[in-house]
């Protein structure tokens, strides 16, 4: 039985701390705040989601490159049965091709990569899981060092792992292409 994941990596997630608290909100008005802030220091997070059950296998690294990817991918072999083949959904990124992962993965039959198109990495499910981390976790959060914010992914993670539901494409696949042409349409017409 096959075991699908989409797997990608959120680069460079800063660790804010804003210099002034979040201006409060009244009725009628919006979230206010400042838009300086202090920097301290950045992480990678290395994640696969399991596309049939919203299960998401997470791990962070300093650096975003093959080896670091490799680590991620010993991860994923020793947290899937032996029994499963593994087909992994990835962008294009150049990490994802060296002849390390290529040696790696020539070695793991098991393991079935399957690239999205370049430019379209949206296809590839765990970056809505990014951007929900993003919008519920990361953006409004104080993170006064790389500490504390890798903490508080862990616990959003944690948090997706004890209730998971898995994302369901709304449109099928001809709406979206439809939309698509739609877009291109609109967009390419010069007026001439």
């Amino acid at each position: 039985m096959p075991l699908v994941l989409c797997v990608d990596e959120k680069s460079q997630i800063q660790a804010l701390d804003r210099t002034q608290p979040l201006l409060p909100m009244r009725p009628g008005q919006v979230e206010r705040r400042t838009h300086d802030y202090a920097r301290h220091g950045t992480t990678s997070l290395f994640a696969a989601l399991d596309v049939k059950t919203g299960n998401v296998i997470g791990e962070f690294h300093r650096r975003h490159r093959s080896a670091e990817f490799r680590k991620f991918l010993d991860t994923l072999d020793q947290a899937i049965p032996p029994a499963l083949d593994a087909h992994l959904s990835l962008d294009n990124y150049g990490t994802h091709k060296t002849a390390v992962i290529r040696r790696w993965l020539a070695k793991r039959p098991r393991f079935h990569v399957h690239f999205t198109p370049t430019s379209a990495s949206w296809i590839n499910l765990v970056e809505r899981w990014f951007a929900a981390l993003t919008e519920k976790q990361i953006r409004r959060g104080v993170h006064r060092s790389v500490r504390e914010l890798e903490t508080a992914i862990k616990q959003y993670l944690a948090l997706t792992n004890q209730s998971p539901k898995p994302f369901v494409w709304t449109k099928t696949a001809d709406e979206i292409l439809a939309s698509v042409a739609r877009f291109y349409a609109r967009t390419s017409e010069t007026g001439h």
